[in-house]
């Protein structure tokens, strides 16, 4: 239950320093700050990372792609989601579609430039995103 509570602040803020964290969840902090290394050491804290707001760099257009490669085109459409930098995340998926991925772009024009390549190795289907009402939320 502790180490819940320690993650819950730590996904607010990665930053927290520790001895605000043990104040938080009513420990000192040299056992937090134990109790966090720990979480590192076995996998469960991946890593720490900021949250960015791609509109605020330019990126005003964010879309969900289903992408279903054609037959014998996986391993080079994986490849190509890989080396494209706008997708900013990839799930391999079952069911019809192979891949799901996000992807930021400037404007339509840039998503359409982004996504052509696809279309000779893979069927799409895009989805503009309107807002996120729930981000990188932590499982209860």
């Amino acid at each position: 239950m502790t180490d819940r509570k320690i993650l819950d602040h730590l996904v607010l803020n990665s930053r927290i320093a520790m001895s605000s964290l043990a104040k938080l969840v009513g420990m000192s902090a040299p056992s937090v700050a134990e109790r966090v290394r720990h979480m590192e050491d076995s996998g469960i804290i991946k890593g720490f990372t900021v949250d960015l707001d791609y509109s605020k760099l330019g990126f005003s257009i964010e879309a969900l792609v289903r992408i279903r490669p054609l037959p014998g085109q996986l391993h080079i459409v994986e490849k190509m989601i890989i080396e494209e930098s706008r997708f900013t995340s990839c799930d391999k998926v079952t069911g019809e579609d192979c891949f799901v991925v996000r992807i930021s772009a400037k404007n339509i024009q840039e998503l359409d430039i982004i996504m052509d390549p696809f279309h000779e190795r893979a069927a799409t289907n895009t989805s503009i995103v309107k807002s996120s009402p729930i981000r990188n939320r932590q499982p209860k």
